[in-house]
């Protein structure tokens, strides 16, 4: 189980979890949810990764779960918990269920980016919610060359670009106006951010496709990760986004149509019947 180590209630609460699944003669461990090196060396042997916090919690978990295919499922702390399944006050009774085998699961895209500098691959990351390209610190448009499946497509000049699976079109891409995606869908949206003069609308990638750009910029432009670390990309850099081979497994205590009521009452969006 994985506390936020600035959220003190997680730390309290994780104990009690812990003595709760222990009561049921199953074995768990605690760590911090920013501890990845400590995360990595027990990730291959666990089944279920509980987290305790907001979905950047998850987030970071999905990514270090993704090459061992473990179980996620979060306790919200968090403002909105989009991804996760357990309210703070019914914990006792979620776990009860999960423990007694009552669940389903549920696998969702990751997309992968490849970084390439001079034709040299320089970096390998995989993503939950969204691949963005960014301008960095300075308040200058980028131009990127971009291509889908080898297939010269348009260059945008703007301020970026936003590769998201569809976890993140409720995440960043839906700020950015790009259409909500159910789940279980394996495409993936491509979406420029204020483009000028530029294609503006959003492109729904079919399953399989492949995204490659190159960056045309006078400064330094930025690659980020799930909106958790950045990678600097320089004049000439390629970026290459596709589906990851790999998906994040959740464990759902909840009915399939889940996703639209979270939806609507996360986004002060539902009424009333």
């Amino acid at each position: 189980m994985l506390y936020h180590p600035k959220l003190p209630q997680s730390r309290v609460m994780v104990a009690e979890m812990l003595e709760f699944i222990e009561s049921f003669g199953v074995s768990g461990w605690v760590c911090s949810s920013w501890d990845e090196p400590a995360i990595s060396k027990r990730i291959a042997d666990t089944d279920l990764l509980i987290t305790l916090g907001g979905d950047g919690s998850i987030l970071r978990a999905a990514r270090l779960a993704v090459e061992h295919g473990t179980l996620i499922m979060g306790v919200n702390l968090g403002r909105l918990g989009f991804l996760a399944e357990v309210a703070p006050a019914e914990w006792r009774d979620r776990f009860e269920q999960l423990l007694t085998g009552t669940y389903r699961i549920e696998e969702r895209l990751m997309v992968q980016a490849r970084v390439f500098h001079n034709d040299t691959e320089t970096g390998h990351y995989h993503a939950l919610n969204e691949i963005a390209i960014s301008r960095g610190s300075l308040a200058r448009v980028v131009r990127l060359k971009t291509f889908i499946n080898q297939s010269y497509l348009t260059t945008y000049t703007a301020d970026g670009m936003i590769l998201s699976t569809p976890t993140g079109s409720t995440a960043y891409a839906l700020a950015a106006g790009g259409p909500i995606l159910p789940p279980e869908l394996k495409n993936f949206l491509l979406i420029p951010l204020a483009p000028h003069l530029s294609l503006e609308r959003a492109i729904v990638l079919a399953e399989g496709d492949t995204v490659r750009i190159t960056i045309s910029t006078d400064h330094t432009a930025i690659l980020t990760v799930d909106g958790q670390f950045d990678i600097e990309l320089a004049h000439g850099d390629t970026v290459e986004v596709s589906g990851s081979p790999q998906v994040s497994r959740f464990l759902r205590l909840q009915e399939k149509s889940y996703f639209y009521r979270t939806l609507m009452q996360r986004l002060g969006w539902g009424e009333s019947e």
